[in-house]
């Protein structure tokens, strides 16, 4: 049996040192791919991008610096609020976005809940994955 969490966060898109715009995201966590947490920000009025981060890079971006590459994750503080702040990077441009930590937390929580960490490899199913990845190719 599949579990799914999500939740809806008010994400800040820095725009400058002293500007930034609202950004609404969802996140969603499925138990049947337990090592991904699936975000989307809504850009625009029917707009949306859609991002895969690897849980244990959030969970680890509450913490420290995490992370290499087209995504980065590092707590902070703004206003005097915790914050994450979420560095994107693709061929189509980059993005810096600033999370709520405690509802970024609070979700991390329940996707434990869920399926806590380390149990990944039991609700895994590789032969599945395989059988996708070779039908898109």
């Amino acid at each position: 049996m599949n579990t799914t969490v999500s939740c809806e966060l008010h994400l800040r898109l820095v725009v400058s040192s002293e500007s930034s715009l609202p950004v609404p995201a969802g996140l969603r966590y499925d138990s049947s791919d337990p090592y991904a947490v699936h975000a989307t920000f809504h850009t625009g009025a029917d707009e949306t991008v859609d991002w895969v981060f690897a849980r244990d890079l959030l969970a680890d971006g509450l913490r420290q610096p995490s992370g290499t590459g087209d995504v980065r994750v590092w707590p902070s503080r703004s206003h005097g609020q915790s914050i994450v702040c979420i560095a994107l990077s693709s061929p189509e441009g980059e993005a810096l976005l600033e999370a709520p930590a405690r509802a970024l937390e609070s979700f991390l929580k329940r996707t434990n809940a869920a399926v806590a960490p380390g149990n990944e490899h039991r609700f895994f199913d590789l032969d599945r994955e395989l059988s996708q990845i070779l039908a898109e190719n």
